[in-house]
């Protein structure tokens, strides 16, 4: 039971350390890639420092919810984060761990994103917050649409579960799982505004997403933000590995030597992960904004053909 909860924690305090790491070594790549010496994979705890020490600006008709949505963003991504199976599955929390559950608080907290972006009545506020919208109602119905996929496969929605489903199950190769796979990285790129649908490190009005939303943000707040956006990125990739590539994760809580086995597996992907996310943004361009809903229904699409291939043939 002792050992049950400090896992449980070791999970939480991990996603929640690691994540500005993960985004440092995604610029720091990109960085090489580009043939420059870039800032080290440290420089995103630094700014977290940086803006946690910095006094919080807030216009004169900012309401409560334009105070609240950075805490409420970066709790409920936190919580979705530390949902997702890392080292180890069936940890003491993992009956919550449902894929429909996580892309529920995912979604409340685009939702409270988009009201802060359009709080104090900015046009970049409400550019960015349109934006989110567009994008949010083709990708939740494209996440849907992965979920129902793999849980036809391993016959349940909890992460811990299609984990030792994909580990120790005889799924095989399947084609509705490598459309799944396909739509879930095009979904993981929108939904953390990342190259082809959006810049992060840019600035551009006439482009921008995420970044038009916090313009209005300063301080601990835009902290709170940033954090929330590492997790956000870690989660997608930590999922990715969960479902899609299980291979070490300990069975569950009990045993040191497997938990650290599947400790190491796990930074070992999500290394992975950062490095080809970096290779892909490096290798593509941005897409201009009014064709997002076309990269984004290659997903739905995606999605409903691994359902409708189970529906016909359980062996595809």
């Amino acid at each position: 039971m002792i050992y049950g909860f400090l896992a449980q924690l070791v999970q939480m305090t991990l996603i929640l350390v690691l994540s500005p790491l993960l985004t440092g070594l995604v610029r720091k790549v990109k960085a090489r890639l580009q043939r420059r010496r870039g800032p080290s994979v440290l420089q995103p705890y630094r700014d977290l420092r940086r803006l946690l020490g910095k006094e919080a600006v807030i216009a004169d008709n900012a309401s409560w919810l334009f105070r609240v949505a950075p805490y409420f963003v970066f709790a409920a991504t936190w919580v979705a984060a530390a949902l997702v199976p890392t080292f180890a599955a069936n940890l003491m929390f993992s009956w919550s761990g449902d894929l429909i559950a996580i892309t529920a608080l995912l979604g409340s907290a685009r939702f409270a994103m988009a009201l802060a972006g359009m709080d104090i009545g900015t046009s970049f506020g409400g550019i960015g917050s349109s934006r989110e919208m567009m994008i949010a109602s083709l990708a939740e119905p494209a996440m849907l649409m992965i979920v129902f996929t793999v849980a036809l496969i391993a016959g349940s929605t909890q992460l811990s579960t299609i984990a030792e489903t994909m580990l120790n199950g005889h799924v095989g190769l399947r084609v509705s799982l490598a459309l799944a796979l396909i739509a879930l990285i095009i979904v993981a790129m929108a939904e953390n505004g990342r190259v082809p649908v959006d810049n992060p490190a840019t600035h551009l009005e006439l482009t921008m997403v995420h970044e038009a939303m916090v313009l209005e943000y300063s301080g601990r707040h835009l902290a709170m933000i940033e954090l929330a956006a590492a997790l956000k990125l870690t989660l997608y990739i930590a999922m990715i590995a969960c479902v899609f590539a299980p291979l070490g994760m300990a069975s569950g809580p009990g045993e040191i030597g497997a938990d650290a086995i599947g400790a190491m597996a796990w930074l070992g992907k999500m290394a992975a992960g950062g490095v080809l996310l970096g290779v892909a943004e490096t290798s593509v361009a941005k897409m201009r904004v009014f064709r997002v809903p076309n990269f984004l229904g290659a997903a739905l699409m995606l999605g409903l053909l691994g359902v409708l291939l189970l529906f016909v043939s359980r062996g595809m």
